[in-house]
């Protein structure tokens, strides 16, 4: 194409800078959708689900019942539940920890980096909804069942399987949408 004076019209050319944004963005909204179609990111998963569960540990915390391995096999469903005095959480899911002792559900409740009078207070305050408590101030057993902070609650087979892991309080939709029917499976209701 010639101009007024002859020559011809310079192309402009297309910078790499400018075509790099809207690929960039257009990289990141792939990668959002595939993400969002991952399904329910709130549940972690647990390497124990169908395996025998982790042993206990032997400290008891004073002034309650003791609890072993064997009480995991004693052929009735229990609940293994981590808890401490500390953990706000825990403290909330507490009143539905007495319901479900007070519906017959057999807990296990495992005190975890906790000071020994501070956990035994609340559970003498706040009645306790455990058959035993497991002491467990530095947290050793915590790692061993995977359990990644406070409150957490496992559902255990009769015969020690673990069968389902609960992150987080017993609480809100995930409690009565996933954990209940879980619970309810495990005890044939």
């Amino acid at each position: 194409m010639a101009d007024s004076d002859g020559g011809q019209t310079p192309r402009k050319k297309i910078s790499v800078l400018m075509i790099l944004p809207p690929l960039l963005f257009a990289a990141f909204a792939v990668m959002a959708y595939l993400g969002m179609q991952r399904g329910d990111t709130t549940l972690l998963p647990s390497q124990f689900i169908g395996r025998q569960a982790p042993g206990l540990p032997t400290e008891t915390l004073e002034g309650f019942p003791a609890v072993q391995d064997a009480d995991l096999r004693s052929g009735e469903v229990t609940l293994v539940n981590f808890w401490a005095s500390w953990c706000p959480p825990c403290r909330a899911e507490h009143p539905r920890l007495l319901e479900l002792q007070a519906q017959g559900v057999r807990i296990v409740g495992v005190n975890i980096k906790d000071q020994a009078g501070t956990a035994s207070s609340y559970l003498t305050d706040e009645r306790s909804p455990f058959i035993g408590v497991p002491f467990d101030p530095q947290g050793r057993a915590a790692i061993d069942w995977g359990v990644t902070g406070p409150p957490e609650t496992f559902i255990v087979a009769g015969d020690g399987t673990v069968l389902h892991k609960h992150t987080g309080p017993l609480a809100g939709t995930l409690y009565t949408d996933v954990f209940l029917p879980a619970l309810d499976k495990a005890l044939g209701r």
